[in-house]
């Protein structure tokens, strides 16, 4: 059963940006661990980027560093993943999960995930 519920993905250029937000309806993000993953067709799911809610730190995967920005919203409780410079390598389904392991790529540490939104990079 999915916890979590993602926006904003679409359709953009190359060199486009787009900003996808992840909430947790009726839940707080508090003491969580809050990471983006992607799959793109015929690819296993890959880790993006992660963000601590306790502690406010941030960690990305390498093909992202410099690009992308993970944040928080306290009052929205929410967490955005600002994309910029998108390739039409970034096509995928990005999903966002929660779990209580810091600075882990591996998807098995995050329990409680989203459907998921589609993101095309496409001239």
């Amino acid at each position: 059963q999915d916890q979590l519920a993602e926006s904003g993905g679409g359709l953009v250029q190359p060199g486009g940006s787009l900003r996808l937000s992840c909430a947790a309806p009726g839940r707080t993000f508090s003491s969580y661990v809050i990471g983006w993953f992607r799959q793109a067709p015929g690819k296993e799911r890959e880790f993006v980027a992660a963000h601590n809610w306790g502690s406010y730190s941030t960690y990305y995967a390498d093909s992202v560093k410099g690009r992308f920005t993970i944040s928080r919203n306290y009052a929205k409780n929410t967490v955005t993943l600002q994309m910029n410079s998108l390739k039409p390598e970034d096509t995928a389904v990005y999903y966002c999960a929660a779990g209580t392991v810091w600075a882990t790529s591996e998807s098995r540490h995050y329990g409680y995930w989203g459907q998921g939104t589609q993101v095309t990079v496409s001239s």
